[in-house]
């Protein structure tokens, strides 16, 4: 068995994604690498998982699969099935597009990455800015092979994820950062087939977002890379400890 560092690299694109195997690429000059994507783009996927039809995986190159599935099925069948022994980093992205702030409640980029952690790995999580330039994308795919490079060597802790957007310069500039705020043009679009019959389109472009200092989205409007560590645990503590409110007629106890 290889002494090296497994990595499972996914993403939400698709596996035809020259983002996707251009990072896999670079991160299998130091690392093994298993690629297990979905067999078409399954963006804003958040994290969902199939459990009522079956899964077909077809193995389109050596260690590269492609899955009829969301980015979470490509992670947990990639972690339960296909890998030999468990990653010590499951990668997803490069995403076309970013992912930061509420965003990630939405991404498929950030949820398969949220899956290598739920699973006992750590996730890295990757997204560059949409239309971004031959050469931008060279340096974007450089940097963040970087980063799995230190991921690796410094181990991140099994159960962490790290958000990591690229805003597509040639910067070698970057910072540790918060989630950010979006703000989209939230819409719901109705119109009419070709029978008359009415149909939907849901959600608008990003708009902007809030300038608070020391998040993802300031630090790439700056034309930096942003890394915001996130964890797991979304219990507000604090509430816990401090309830907002007492029912009548009912006793609270106290935890412990």
């Amino acid at each position: 068995m290889s002494t090296r560092a497994l990595v499972l690299c996914s993403n939400d694109d698709g596996i035809d994604s020259p983002h996707l195997l251009g990072l896999a690429d670079r991160i299998a000059v130091f690392a093994d690498v298993v690629v297990v994507a979905p067999e078409r783009q399954r963006s804003a996927a958040s994290h969902a998982i199939t459990l009522h039809k079956p899964l077909r995986l077809t193995e389109v190159a050596p260690k590269r699969y492609a899955l009829s599935g969301t980015p979470v099925d490509c992670v947990y069948l990639g972690m339960m099935k296909v890998c030999d022994r468990l990653p010590a980093i499951v990668v997803s992205g490069v995403n076309d597009g970013f992912n930061m702030g509420s965003d990630v409640f939405y991404s498929g980029t950030v949820a398969a990455a949220v899956e290598g952690a739920l699973r006992g790995a750590a996730g890295l999580a990757f997204s560059l800015a949409p239309r971004t330039s031959a050469d931008g994308v060279i340096h974007a795919l450089e940097f963040a092979a970087k980063v799995v490079h230190a991921a690796i060597n410094e181990p991140m802790p099994k159960g962490s994820v790290l958000n990591v957007n690229l805003p597509g310069t040639s910067s070698d500039e970057y910072e540790w950062t918060t989630l950010g705020r979006r703000i989209y043009g939230d819409d719901v679009a109705e119109r009419q087939d070709p029978r008359g019959r009415p149909y939907y389109w849901v959600g608008g472009g990003p708009t902007g977002h809030d300038d608070l200092p020391g998040t993802d989205c300031v630090a790439v409007a700056k034309g930096r890379s942003s890394l915001t560590p996130m964890h797991l645990d979304l219990t507000d503590r604090g509430r816990v400890a401090h309830p907002p409110w007492q029912l009548d007629g009912y006793r609270p106890v106290a935890s412990g």
